[in-house]
């Protein structure tokens, strides 16, 4: 590919990206729409003055002006010489490959803004391949490969592999490059081993639980390295380490990383590491339950979406709103995005095979069965191509939870009730799960399971052994709240469910103390509220407090009027259900 061709594909990529049609960009630019065409073609060489509107147009940061082919120096007046001169030997042999490589690696970036990381990852690959002999090189295109999605769940064994040869060839080197290199190799194995969530999914002697000190590990060496590490290594190792922490490590801990990683990625100016920073902060807010700070962060994402142009970050901005839009009951506008244009692009991208497309649709589905749930709507789930996508993907554990949880909201209860005890069969009752992470939305989803199906009182003493361990799990996190997906959505305080739980376990006062915390985080959510104070009532009304069970139905009522307000039909059916069969008290 020629400087010309390669800087016409980044300016067809880019205009792409931002939506722009050619005249569009015309106009933006003051440069005809037939020579803009041109240039995208290659059939015309693009002059310093374009290139510089382009990139400002496009909020390119400097990177179309980069590719811009350079011109040839003028030819030098020639000196008069006392002999013969001798012949030019020309650049180094290595310098075609450094060319080569250098023009992969920006290719392979381009394509990864567009979303199409299969193209990108290929031509990693091919810039890994370019470099045979420099070891540096090399472990610069695995960084960039590293850098990929991956399907959740899944351990990409080839990538481990490259990696660790990386690593290998590495290891008697003390130059910075290589320590930085090393450092971010390292930081990409932690995280990229704790994609597996199961023993099946796992890779064998390397467990998920076993990265973890790995990650703790290049922590500590960047500490002890810094100032001296750049600001990029800097931010790699924040990234990938906090996510291979992501399962075991306090939410708090994370809000302290993602925090340092926005600072860093502020002073690197890179808007990779921006976007990175900006939706770990986002996560980690939500998280410990400071919803308004996250609100803050996911706006200022926004902005940074607007102006980079980039398809997953427009696709991760938009999943943000539709979190919060389900946070506060705003069901309408969340339904716009989950089954209009999210689905549309995960659709393109699997059809594509552009991105590790299941990272999308299982986001997508995870919005659309919450929305569903949200509106007492299961049933429709049910007889949808959707509910086929939630069975195929049980070797989640999330999703083998919320197959439980559809069973009971459609009156499959007996169905639910074997599921469950399937699910502590095959999990030693539940005792494999990690402390935080993907654990935590699990053992909440199976928590409103159980405790439906011990409200219509089916197999109850069955459920009940499996009952402490997932207590113990959620009781940890008291102050927390459950998200579920990287994001996908917020399923509530944790507080909620262990009260849930604690009713499962006839202890009613215990369970009316967790939901009073769980009010707390979540008096700006209203369905939330709708859902706790139809709790409350049913915890009052299980206890011997003659004043605690006189205001169990004003509860009830206020829960009736939300969930009639908002659309939430099954919350309704619930709280009309519960006024008809209590008595009331005087």
């Amino acid at each position: 590919m020629t400087p010309e061709e390669e800087f016409a594909e980044a300016l067809r990529i880019r205009r792409r990206a931002a939506g722009l049609s050619l005249g569009d960009l015309a106009r933006l630019v003051n440069y005809s729409k037939s020579y803009l065409s041109r240039v995208e073609n290659g059939t015309r060489a693009p002059g310093p003055a374009l290139a510089r509107e382009c990139d400002t147009a496009l909020h390119a940061e400097g990177e179309l002006i980069a590719l811009l082919p350079a011109r040839p120096e003028p030819p030098a007046r020639p000196e008069r010489r006392r002999g013969p001169a001798r012949p030019d030997p020309g650049p180094p042999a290595a310098t075609g490959r450094r060319a080569e490589f250098a023009q992969l690696i920006r290719r392979g970036d381009t394509r990864h803004l567009l979303g199409d990381m299969y193209e990108a990852g290929r031509l990693y690959m091919a810039a890994y391949q370019a470099a045979e002999g420099d070891d540096l090189a090399r472990a610069h295109a695995v960084v960039r490969c590293a850098r990929r999605w991956s399907d959740p769940g899944q351990v990409d064994r080839d990538l481990i592999a490259m990696i660790d040869e990386s690593l290998k060839t590495l290891g008697g080197r003390d130059d910075p490059p290589a320590v930085e290199l090393r450092l971010r190799l390292t930081a990409h194995r932690a995280k990229k081993l704790t994609m597996g969530v199961g023993d099946d999914t796992a890779v064998p002697g390397a467990e998920p639980g076993t990265s973890v000190h790995r990650a703790r590990g290049v922590l500590r060496e960047l500490r002890e390295r810094l100032p001296g590490v750049g600001a990029d290594t800097h931010c790699e190792v924040l990234t990938e380490c906090r996510w291979a922490l992501y399962d075991f490590a306090p939410a708090a801990e994370l809000l302290a990383l993602s925090a340092e990683l926005r600072d860093v990625a502020t002073r690197s100016r890179s808007s990779y590491f921006m976007g990175e920073a900006l939706v770990a902060l986002a996560i980690d807010q939500l998280r410990v339950g400071r919803v308004p700070a996250a609100d803050a962060t996911v706006r200022r994402h926004g902005e940074h979406a607007a102006h980079r142009h980039s398809t997953l970050a427009h696709w991760q901005q938009h999943t943000l709103d539709a979190l919060m839009n389900l946070w506060r009951g705003d069901f309408a506008a969340a339904e716009e995005w989950i089954y209009g244009e999210s689905r549309a692009i995960a659709d393109r991208m699997e059809s594509e095979q552009s991105v590790p497309a299941d990272t999308l649709s299982q986001t997508c589905l995870g919005q659309a069965y919450w929305l569903r749930y949200e509106q007492g709507r299961m049933a429709e789930l049910f007889a949808s191509p959707l509910m086929s996508g939630v069975r195929r993907r049980d070797y989640f554990p999330v999703w083998r939870a919320g197959v439980a949880l559809a069973l009971c909201e459609t009156g499959r209860h007996d169905q639910a009730a074997d599921q469950v005890l399937a699910f502590a069969a095959d999990t030693d009752g539940f005792t494999g799960f990690p402390p935080s992470g993907w654990a935590l939305p699990t053992a909440a989803v199976l928590a409103q399971a159980c405790a439906e199906l011990a409200l219509r009182d089916v197999r109850r003493t069955e459920l009940l052994p499996y009952v402490p361990q997932l207590r113990a799990l959620l009781d940890a996190h008291p102050g927390e709240l459950v998200l579920a997906g990287w994001p996908t959505v917020l399923l509530g305080p944790a507080a909620r469910f262990s009260g849930l739980l604690a009713l499962v376990a006839g202890e009613p006062e215990t369970a009316l103390g967790h939901l009073r915390r769980a009010v707390r985080l979540a008096q700006h959510s209203p369905p939330q509220m709708a859902r706790l104070r139809l709790d409350e009532a049913r915890a009052r009304l299980r206890t011997n407090a003659p004043a605690l069970r006189a205001g169990a139905h004003d509860l009830v009522r206020t829960a009736l009027g939300t969930a009639e307000e908002l659309g939430m039909a099954g919350v309704a059916r619930d709280c009309r259900e519960l006024l008809l069969t209590s008595p009331t008290e005087r």
